[in-house]
């Protein structure tokens, strides 16, 4: 071969076999992990083999979608049930294995041209909301409630008035929050890819925004590695090992995304009313459980338990590493403060989009001729909500600080590199005169 000729990688095929092995693979992942909490839950258990309804009603709400709770007791009584609650381990092992699939035959070209790019993202959407529309007429179910013996069930028997509640899919908002979910993950896999060549000028604009985005998503699962840790830790000493992994499967960074903004400043306010059962730690389940909404914050974490003073150190710890990645992954002399001003406003969004993602909020209930909640144990109240700009405030002064001690860390690692290329290129041009 002369040295003149350019030999160019063979570009990988992305038609659309290779769209549905991405649809299809990231599904069955979600699947999986969906079926694997629910089963810890005790979910198996359910009456009428409502099982894989429930499992596709799980799916569907982790990339957004919307479920619709209601209830029917007869002519004299009614029920009332909402649930508002996304599933993100489920949510985040889709998200992993469709953008890795998705950035896979791109990695193989010399250039993505916009068309081609375009088509394939394409070809993965339209699949992609064919099986999200089918998991929506799928994911509909209604249950009796079991009201026990006494007063209430007398009640109920003479009136006909045996209470039911059901869920149901909605199709179109579902269909809508699934894409945007989709759009989300593909946007962020091409912003964080280093390897993925792009058209026109987009590679300019990642080359910046890509150090501060790719620096986001490292302190994200670099939480729920953490959290990982301690779930299992805690398995392992208090021996409640079915609800722990249905945390873990299920739930896992809707605890460990919220713990790292608490270590971060921010306040939630939440408060649990009746017999919901939270797989969490015990401290964070006693401070629910008042008669008022309660704030969940350093102070109050704190009082009832001590090592709850780590949470601004272990945020401190990663945000900080994640910054002096960032600004090792930042062009060559890129000014002070850009670094800082970009790792400022990418955490204050990544704040923002935890607070967005991990609010929670669900309750229901049972009356009979109008009178107030007959059942004793039969309703219920689960609330989980941040100070959103309180929060997303002090992201940014977080990310602000970290910006600034990342850059100057990284500075001596930045000046070896640049006499390192400069004494090859000098070797070089020694060689080649």
């Amino acid at each position: 071969m002369s040295p003149l000729t350019v030999s160019a990688r063979p570009a990988a095929r992305h038609g659309w076999p290779q769209a549905l092995a991405v649809v299809l693979t990231g599904l069955a992942v979600m699947v999986l992990v969906a079926a694997a909490g629910l089963w810890a839950a005790g979910a198996a258990g359910l009456p009428d083999g409502a099982f894989p309804r429930v499992l596709a009603a799980t799916v569907v709400t982790a990339v957004g979608g919307s479920v619709r709770l209601a209830g029917d007791a007869g002519a004299l009584a009614r029920t009332e049930a909402g649930i508002t609650v996304l599933p993100l381990s489920v949510a985040l092992a889709g998200a992993l294995v469709v953008g890795v699939g998705f950035l896979r035959p791109l990695r193989h070209r010399n250039l993505a041209s916009a068309g081609a790019l375009a088509g394939w993202a394409a070809r993965i959407a339209v699949l992609w909301l064919l099986v999200l529309t089918g998991l929506a007429f799928a994911a509909r179910e209604t249950f009796a409630v079991d009201v026990g013996s006494g007063t209430l069930s007398d009640l109920t028997s003479l009136f006909e008035a045996e209470p039911r509640v059901g869920f149901a899919a909605d199709v179109p908002p579902t269909v809508l929050f699934g894409l945007l979910w989709l759009v989300g993950v593909l946007v962020v896999a091409l912003l964080v890819a280093r390897r993925v060549p792009l058209p026109g000028r987009l590679p300019r604009w990642r080359e910046g925004a890509r150090p501060a985005a790719r620096a986001m998503v490292e302190l994200l699962l670099a939480a729920v590695v953490v959290g990982l840790v301690v779930a299992l830790g805690t398995a392992a000493g208090r021996g409640d090992a079915p609800a722990t992994f249905a945390l873990i499967l299920l739930g896992l960074p809707n605890l460990v995304w919220p713990a790292l903004t608490v270590g971060l400043g921010a306040t939630w306010n939440g408060r649990v009313d009746g017999p919901f059962g939270l797989p969490v730690p015990h401290v964070l389940d006693v401070l629910l459980r008042t008669p008022d909404v309660s704030e969940v914050d350093l102070r109050t974490l704190t009082q009832y338990d001590g090592r709850m003073a780590w949470l601004p150190v272990a945020a401190g710890v990663l945000l900080l590493a994640v910054a002096v990645r960032a600004a090792l992954r930042s062009p060559p002399r890129t000014p002070l403060w850009l670094d800082v001003v970009r790792l400022g406003v990418a955490l204050a969004l990544t704040v923002l989009a935890i607070c967005l993602l991990c609010r929670i909020s669900a309750h229901y209930g049972l009356s009979l001729l109008g009178i107030g909640d007959l059942g004793g144990g039969l309703s219920g109240e689960l609330l989980l909500r941040p100070r959103t700009w309180q929060a997303v405030g002090l992201g940014a002064l977080w990310g602000l600080v970290a910006g600034f001690l990342g850059h100057l860390l990284a500075l001596p690692v930045r000046r070896r590199r640049r006499s390192s290329d400069g004494q090859h290129e000098r070797g070089k041009g020694a060689l080649h005169p």
